[in-house]
């Protein structure tokens, strides 16, 4: 049976992608070594290296001054990164849900946080608007793809202070200015990479800007200074990262992916809304097209049990919903293809036909 991964992260990567990395940690470039042994401070690993961050540059569309790090510890590292290299006094923090909030939690220890803004009073299923940001804060800081709630702020704010975002489930997936951020970071696993590496852009002029001292391994301008690789970088989850990214670049690029995200979504969201057995869990204006949410409609939440073992007997993979959700979640990340939204979708369909009298 044709298994459909819908999962959060780690998740699904293009098939191409992962054949290619299994080849290579059996023999990486002839070289008769495998990728999981070779030196990082070989020619062979520093070509990746320079490669990955050329295609990250290439398809973002990254202007000059700014540089591509390839870091360990995860998105959750960087949220104390962040005020480690940019807070100098006091930073905005728009609370969009639990991501959100553990950044804001982090940047505490250096400085005042101004929550300008939150979604909590409807358990984060909106994108909060018209918010003000002190002109006097030294960055904005938000998550622009919240993936337990299924939210995302799908365009690049203006404000007029420096901005910074934490893109770790939608990178890739929309056009994004780079000029209007001093800092984008997140995980990898979700659209780039397996688990272990983590992306970070940054606007080299606003490094070192602090004034305090930074321990050398989370000062930004070390792994600046050191293409990456001041200690030894997560070599394996970098080389599929720069697969995935030619692999992207041979799609067609971002402008691609955000048609497939789009295209993708509206189906999913459009069975949503028509099924009588479902109802979707956040706002229209602000569905995210990689998490998409939902629960069992009033009167049917007895059946959400019998439709996980429906969709799972379907080869449906990773669609429980979070635990602060419930219900489902539907993660839709560049290389999942449309077949499996369709597959999911008549899943949905047949199961609607077979338990639709069975409302209480």
């Amino acid at each position: 049976m044709k298994k459909h991964n819908f999962n959060a992260g780690p998740s699904i990567l293009p098939r191409e992608v992962i054949e290619e990395t299994a080849k290579s940690v059996l023999d990486f470039n002839g070289t008769g070594l495998s990728i999981l042994e070779i030196s990082h401070r070989s020619k062979e690993f520093q070509a990746v290296i320079d490669e990955a961050e050329a295609l990250f540059k290439e398809m973002l569309n990254i202007p000059e001054g700014y540089s591509v790090l390839f870091l360990g510890g995860g998105a959750s590292m960087e949220f104390c990164m962040v005020p480690y290299n940019f807070l100098k006094r006091k930073a905005a923090y728009l609370n969009t849900g639990t991501w959100a909030k553990k950044a804001m939690k982090e940047a505490k220890a250096f400085g005042e946080v101004v929550e300008v803004a939150s979604s909590a009073d409807a358990n984060f299923n909106y994108i909060p608007k018209g918010y003000e940001v002190p002109s006097d804060v030294d960055y904005l800081h938000i998550t622009t793809n919240n993936t337990i709630f299924g939210t995302e702020i799908k365009e690049d704010p203006e404000v007029d202070v420096p901005l910074i975002a934490d893109m770790s489930s939608d990178i890739f997936s929309r056009p994004v200015d780079v000029s209007k951020y001093i800092c984008i970071y997140g995980g990898a696993q979700k659209n780039l990479a397996p688990a272990g590496v983590t992306f970070v852009v940054v606007k080299n002029e606003y490094l070192g800007q602090t004034g305090r001292y930074i321990p050398t391994m989370l000062d930004y301008r070390t792994h600046v200074d050191g293409g990456s690789m001041f200690n030894t970088p997560p070599v394996l989850p970098i080389y599929t990262a720069m697969l995935t990214l030619r692999w992207m670049k041979k799609q067609g690029g971002v402008k691609e992916m955000e048609r497939r995200a789009c295209e993708k979504a509206d189906l999913l969201y459009g069975e949503i809304d028509r099924n009588s057995l479902f109802t979707g869990t956040t706002r229209k204006e602000d569905r995210s097209r990689m998490n998409i949410c939902f629960v069992m409609a009033p009167g049917y939440e007895h059946l959400e049990a019998d439709f996980a073992r429906f969709a799972t007997e379907r080869g449906m993979v990773g669609i429980k919903g979070h635990r602060s959700v419930g219900g489902f979640r539907a993660s839709c990340y560049n290389a999942l293809p449309k077949e499996s939204v369709e597959a999911l979708v008549a899943c949905m369909q047949e199961f609607e036909k077979e338990r639709k009298e069975d409302k209480q």
